[in-house]
C-alpha cells in the first residue's frame, strides 16, 4: 500500500494508475490466474484469506474517501476529460472488486445471480452500521453521468446483499429502510433509468431487496405502500417495453415470485398489499407478451418464442406470480383465450391472410404456455376446490384447441400446423401430467369434474386416452420435427415410468394400437429417410414401449414375440443383404444404426430376469453375429459403431439383477463372449484408424471409453466364473484383456484426464481389474505396468472426486498385492516355495521410487490440500508406508526440520501418534485403527497451519510437491 500511495499523490493519471494497480490486485487474489493454476486451492485459499484479512478493507475504505471526496467537489468535475472520467471509474471498480471478492471460498457461480449473499467480514461492520456508506453509492448514482452511474448501481447490488447475520434485528431494520428509501427516490425520478446499464442494475438491486430480506421486514419500512406502488408501476412499464433489455425482465419477476411466495409465512401486522399490486404485474406480463406477437410478425423481429430457455424461465416465476388473486389471472385468461380462440378459428376456416393466422398461432402459443405455468404452479399445502375449477376450466379450453389444430393436421390443411404451438400444447401436457396425474392426485378434484360436464372425460384414464392419441398423433405427422419428436416422446416416457399410471395405460386401445404398429408406416421417424442425428430419439421410444410391454408381458413369449415382429422382420432382411454382399447403401446402414437404438431402448427396459431372458434368446445367437459383421464395416464410422457398442453395453449390465442364470444354464459365459467378441473386433481395427486431434474423442476416443464401459460392466456384473475360461482353455477373458491394454497404450496420458467420461470409465475399470484381476494386472509388461501406476498417480490429484476415490481403491490393491508377495516371498508354502519371479516385483524392485514419490503425493494431499474422501486415502497410505518404511522416516524427519523451532516437536508427536498401535499387516483391525489415527493427525496439521504461518505452510508444501 506505502509504494501505490506515491502514486495517489501524483496527478489525475498517477492516481488512476495506482487505483487500477489495487483494483487488479484484489481481482487476481480472488481467482487462480492460469500461472497459478497448478497451486492447491487450500492454498490459494490461505494467500487470499490473509489478503482479506490485512488489505481488503483498507482498500475499500480507500476507494470510499476517494469517491466521497469527489462527490464533495462534483460541481468543480469536468467528465468530459478523459483523466478525470478514467479515474472516477477505476475508483468505482475498485470498490465494487472489494465488495465482489470471494470473502469465505465459496467459489460461486458468476453466471447465477440467485440468493447470493456478501459474505462481510464482521471487522467491516462499522462501515455498513453508518449511513453515509449507503447513501454515498445512491448520491453517486444521481450525480454522475450514465458512463458511471451504472457503477455505482452494481455497487449498491452488492450492499444490498450483505449478509443478514451482520446487523442485528433493529439494525438491519434501519438498514433496510434506508436502502428501500434509496431505491424509492430512484423510482420517483426514473430518468437516468432510460440507460439500459442503469436500468440493468436496477431491475438487480430490486431482485436482492427480497432474495436477502423477508417479506415482513420489507413491510415495516418507511412508506412501504408508496414503495410497493411504485415498484409495481416501474415493473407494469418495463413489461410492456417488451423489446427493452428483455434480460432485465428476469430479476422484476424475481421480486414479485419470491414475495408472492413469502405471503403464507408473513406473521407482520402490516398489509402486504400484494393482493392489490401482483394482478396488475400478471396482467402486464400476459398482454404485453401477446402484443408482442403481432410486432414481431409484421415487422420481421427476433420472436421471445425462439429462446425457449427464457420463455420456461419467465413462466416459472409466472407461476407463482399468477397463483396470488388466482381468480383474477384466471378471468384475464379465459377471457382473452376465448376471443382468441374464437379469431383463430373464422381465420382458419377461411384461410385469407397468412399473417393474420401466424399472429392468432402466436397469441395462442403464448396463451397455452401461459396456462399451462398457471396449472403447474399450484401446491398441494395452499390449493382450494374453487382453483381447481378454475384449473379445470382453462384445461379444457385448451384441449378443445388441440381438437381443432389435430383436426387440422390431418386434414393437411396448408401444410399442417403450427410449430411454436405444437411445443406449447407438450409444455402444458408437461406441467398438467405433474399436477394432475399420478399416484397421488386426488381423483376428487374439481378439475376432473369440469373436465366430465364440459368435454365428457369422467377420470383419469379417459384424460390419459387423449393424451396418448396427442403423442400419436405428433409421432405420425410431425416425423420432420426433431424437437416436437423428442418433447413428444419425452411425455410418453414420463408417463410410462408411474407405478399407477403405466397400469391405466395398458388397458387403453390406443396404447395397444402402439404396442402393435411401431413401424415407420405408422411413425416416420422409424424410417431411413431421416436424418442419423433424428435417430437418437428411438431408443426413448422403445424404452417407453419396452415399460409397457412388460406391465402384462409376464411370461408370455408369444406376446413378447408379436411385439418383437418389426425387428424381426429388419433383421432377416439385414442377414440376407449381408450375405449377399450388397450392403454398401445409405438403406443398410441408417437400418444397422436404427436397429442398434431400438434394441438399446428395450433392454434398458427389460429389467426383470424373465424379460431380459426373451431378449437374450431373441438376440442370441441369431442376431449378434449381423451386428458384430455391422462393427467389421463400419469400424470406421461412429454413427454406427456407437449405437452398437452401447446395445452391447446395456446387455452386459445387471441392472437390478436381471442377470440371475439358472445353475445349469450358461448363458453368463455366452453373454460375456458375446461381449469380447464385439470389444476385440472393434479394439483391433479402431487401434490403426488415424484421426485428427479435434476428432480424436468423437472419431476414436468415444468408442474406446464406451468399450472400457462395457468391459467394467460385464467384470463386475457377478454373474461369470471367470475361472472357467482360462480352465477350459477359452481365450475369450485373455483376448478381452489384451485388447484393454491395447486400447489403453493408444491413448496418451493426457487425454485420459482431459475428457471426463473417459477418465471415470477408466479408473473404475482399473478399480474392477485391481480388485479381482490381479493376476492379470501382475503379468502384465513392464512399459505397460508403469503406464498404469503413472496415470493412477495423476488420477490421486484429480479434482473428479470419483477419479480420485477409484485411484485411491486400486492403489490400495495394488499395495495389498505387492504386501502380501513381500511379506510372503521366500517362504515355504503347501505346494512349495512362493515363485521368485513375478514381474511385478521385479517392477517394483527396479524403480522403488514410483510407489515411493505415490507415498509422497498421498501424504501431501491429506496434510495440505482439501481432502474430500479422506477415508479413501488411508486405506493405499499404510500399505505404502509399510512397504516404503525407512522413506517414510527420511519424509518425516524432512518435514519436522522445515518447521520453525517451537513446532518441531509438536510434529513430531503427532508423526509419532500417527503410527500409534499401528503393526506390521494390513488387517482390517490395524487399517481401521490407522484411518483413525489419520484423522487425528490431519485435524492436528490442519489447526496448526491456520494462523499467521502462511509462509511456513507454503514452503513445507512446495517442498512436499516438488
Amino acid at each position: 500500500m506505502s509504494d501505490v500511495n506515491k502514486f495517489l499523490r501524483g496527478s489525475a493519471e498517477q492516481c488512476m494508475v495506482g487505483i487500477q494497480l489495487l483494483s487488479q490486485l484484489t481481482c487476481e487474489m480472488n481467482q487462480i490466474s492460469e500461472a497459478d493454476v497448478s497451486r492447491s486451492l487450500t492454498k490459494h485459499r490461505k494467500i487470499a484469506s490473509s489478503f482479506r484479512d490485512n488489505q481488503l478493507f483498507e482498500f475499500f475504505q480507500l476507494s470510499s474517501n476517494l469517491l466521497s471526496t469527489a462527490l464533495e467537489n462534483k460541481k468543480n468535475l469536468d467528465f468530459n476529460d478523459s483523466a478525470q472520467h478514467g479515474l472516477l471509474t477505476q475508483l468505482l471498480r475498485l470498490a465494487h472488486n472489494c465488495l465482489t471478492f470471494d470473502f469465505i471460498g465459496t467459489s460461486t457461480d458468476e453466471s447465477s445471480d440467485d440468493l447470493c449473499t456478501v459474505q462481510i467480514p464482521t471487522t467491516w461492520r462499522p462501515a455498513f452500521l453508518e449511513y453515509s456508506t449507503l447513501q454515498l453509492f445512491f448520491d453517486l448514482y444521481f450525480s454522475l453521468p450514465s458512463s458511471l452511474s451504472p457503477h455505482a448501481l452494481a455497487c449498491l447490488v452488492q450492499i444490498a446483499s450483505v449478509r443478514r447475520s451482520l446487523f442485528n434485528n433493529a439494525e438491519r431494520g434501519k438498514f433496510l429502510n434506508q436502502l428501500v428509501s434509496g431505491v424509492r427516490k430512484i423510482l420517483q425520478n426514473p430518468q437516468e433509468l432510460s440507460d439500459p446499464n442503469n436500468y440493468h442494475e436496477f431491475c438487480r438491486l430490486l431482485a436482492r431487496l427480497k432474495s436477502n430480506y423477508q417479506l415482513g421486514e420489507l413491510v415495516m419500512v418507511d412508506n412501504y405502500p408508496e414503495s410497493i406502488q411504485l415498484m409495481a408501476k416501474f415493473t407494469v412499464e418495463s413489461l410492456q417495453m417488451w423489446q427493452f433489455a428483455p434480460n432485465s425482465i428476469h430479476y422484476l419477476l424475481s421480486l414479485w415470485q419470491r414475495m408472492v411466495a413469502s405471503v403464507p409465512y408473513v406473521k407482520a401486522t402490516e398489509p402486504h398489499l400484494l393482493e392489490t399490486y401482483t394482478p396488475e404485474v400478471t396482467q402486464a406480463y400476459i398482454t404485453s407478451r401477446l402484443e408482442s406477437v403481432a410486432v414481431v410478425v409484421r415487422d420481421g423481429l427476433e420472436d421471445p418464442l425462439d429462446d425457449l430457455g427464457m420463455v420456461t424461465q419467465q413462466l416459472e416465476q409466472l407461476s407463482v406470480i399468477g397463483r396470488c388473486e388466482y381468480s383474477k389471472t384466471c378471468q384475464l385468461l379465459v377471457q382473452v383465450f376465448d376471443t382468441d380462440a374464437r379469431a383463430y378459428q373464422e381465420l382458419c376456416s377461411n384461410l385469407t391472410s397468412k399473417i393474420e393466422l401466424t399472429i392468432a398461432e402466436g397469441r395462442l402459443t403464448w396463451l397455452v404456455y401461459i396456462i399451462g405455468s398457471a396449472v403447474g404452479g399450484r401446491v398441494s399445502f395452499n390449493s382450494n376446490d374453487d382453483h381447481d375449477a378454475m384449473d379445470g376450466e382453462l384445461v379444457c379450453r385448451v384441449l378443445q384447441l388441440m381438437q381443432l389444430t389435430d383436426s387440422r393436421l390431418s386434414s393437411g390443411i396448408s401444410q399442417g400446423g403450427c410449430e411454436k404451438l405444437e411445443l406449447a400444447l407438450l409444455s402444458f401436457f408437461e406441467q398438467f401430467r405433474k399436477i394432475y396425474i399420478g399416484d397421488q392426485v386426488q381423483k376428487t378434484s374439481k378439475v376432473y369434474r369440469r373436465l366430465s360436464e364440459i368435454l365428457g372425460l369422467n377420470d383419469e384414464s379417459m384424460v390419459l386416452s387423449v393424451i396418448i392419441r396427442k403423442v400419436i398423433t405428433n409421432l405420425k405427422y410431425w416425423g420432420s420435427c426433431e424437437l416436437i419428436i423428442n418433447k413428444t416422446l419425452q411425455l410418453l416416457s414420463d408417463l410410462s415410468v408411474g407405478y399407477g399410471t403405466v397400469r391405466k395405460l395398458v388397458k387403453l386401445e390406443e396404447v395397444g394400437f402402439l404396442l402393435s404398429n411401431h413401424t415407420a408406416e405408422h411413425y416416420p421417424f422409424l424410417g431411413v429417410n431421416v436424418s442419423v442425428t433424428e435417430m437418437r430419439c428411438r431408443s426413448m421410444f422403445y424404452t417407453s414401449l419396452g415399460r409397457l410391454l412388460m406391465v402384462d408381458l409376464g411370461e408370455d413369449e408369444d406376446k413378447f414375440e408379436a411385439f418383437m415382429i418389426p425387428l424381426t422382420n429388419a433383421f432377416e432382411s439385414l442377414g440376407q443383404v449381408f450375405s449377399s454382399g450388397n450392403y454398401n447403401t445409405e438403406e443398410v446402414r441408417k437400418t444397422v444404426i436404427g436397429l442398434a437404438r431400438d434394441l438399446r431402448g428395450i433392454a434398458f427396459a427389460f429389467n426383470t430376469k424373465t424379460s431380459y431372458m426373451m431378449l437374450f434368446d431373441w438376440i442370441y445367437p441369431t442376431y449378434t453375429p449381423i451386428l458384430q459383421r455391422a462393427v467389421e464395416i463400419w469400424y470406421q464410422d461412429p454413427q454406427v459403431t456407437t449405437p452398437i457398442l452401447k446395445l452391447f453395453a446395456e446387455l452386459v449390465q445387471n441392472r437390478s439383477q436381471r442377470l440371475e442364470f439358472d445353475v445349469s444354464s450358461p448363458n453368463g459365459i455366452l453373454l460375456f463372449r458375446e461381449a469380447s467378441k464385439i470389444i476385440c473386433t472393434y479394439g483391433t481395427r479402431i487401434l490403426d484408424v488415424i484421426v485428427p486431434k479435434d476428432q480424436m474423442y468423437p472419431m476414436k476416443l468415444k468408442g474406446i471409453c464406451i468399450c472400457f464401459n462395457m468391459l467394467k460392466m460385464a467384470l463386475c456384473g457377478k454373474y461369470v466364473n471367470f475361472g472357467v475360461f482360462r480352465l477350459y482353455g477359452d481365450e475369450a477373458l485373455d483376448s478381452v484383456l489384451n485388447t484393454f491394454v491395447k486400447l489403453l497404450l493408444s491413448i496418451p496420458q493426457t487425454d485420459l484426464l482431459d475428457y471426463p467420461k473417459l477418465s471415470q470409465t477408466y479408473y473404475v475399470l482399473l478399480d474392477c481389474l485391481a480388485q479381482d484381476h490381479m493376476s492379470f494386472l501382475a503379468t502384465l509388461e513392464p512399459s505397460v505396468f508403469l503406464y498404469i501406476l503413472a496415470s493412477i498417480s495423476e488420477g490421486l490429484q484429480a479434482l473428479d472426486t470419483m477419479v480420485c476415490t477409484g485411484c485411491c481403491a486400486t492403489l490400495d490393491n495394488i499395495v495389498s498385492y505387492l504386501f502380501k508377495k513381500f511379506t510372503h516371498k521366500g517362504k515355504k508354502s503347501r505346494g512349495g516355495s512362493v515363485p521368485e519371479n513375478d514381474p511385478l516385483l521385479a517392477v517394483i524392485n527396479h524403480r522403488p521410487e514410483i510407489l515411493q514419490q505415490m507415498l509422497q503425493t498421498v501424504l501431501n494431499i491429506i496434510m495440505f490440500e482439501d481432502c474430500r474422501n479422506q477415508w479413501s486415502m488411508s486405506r493405499p497410505l499404510l500399505g505404502l508406508i509399510l512397504l516404503n518404511a525407512d522413506y517414510f522416516q527420511n519424509l518425516r524427519d524432512q518435514i519436522i526440520a522445515s518447521q520453525p523451532m517451537d513446532k518441531r516437536a509438536p510434529m513430531m508427536g503427532w508423526f509419532e501418534s500417527l503410527m500409534e498401535g499401528i503393526e506390521r499387516n494390513l488387517l482390517t483391525k490395524n487399517r481401521d485403527r490407522f484411518t483413525q489415527n489419520l484423522s487425528a493427525f490431519r485435524r492436528d496439521i490442519n489447526e496448526s497451519l491456520k494462523g499467521p504461518n502462511v509462509n511456513t505452510t507454503s514452503s513445507l508444501n512446495d517442498m512436499m510437491t516438488s
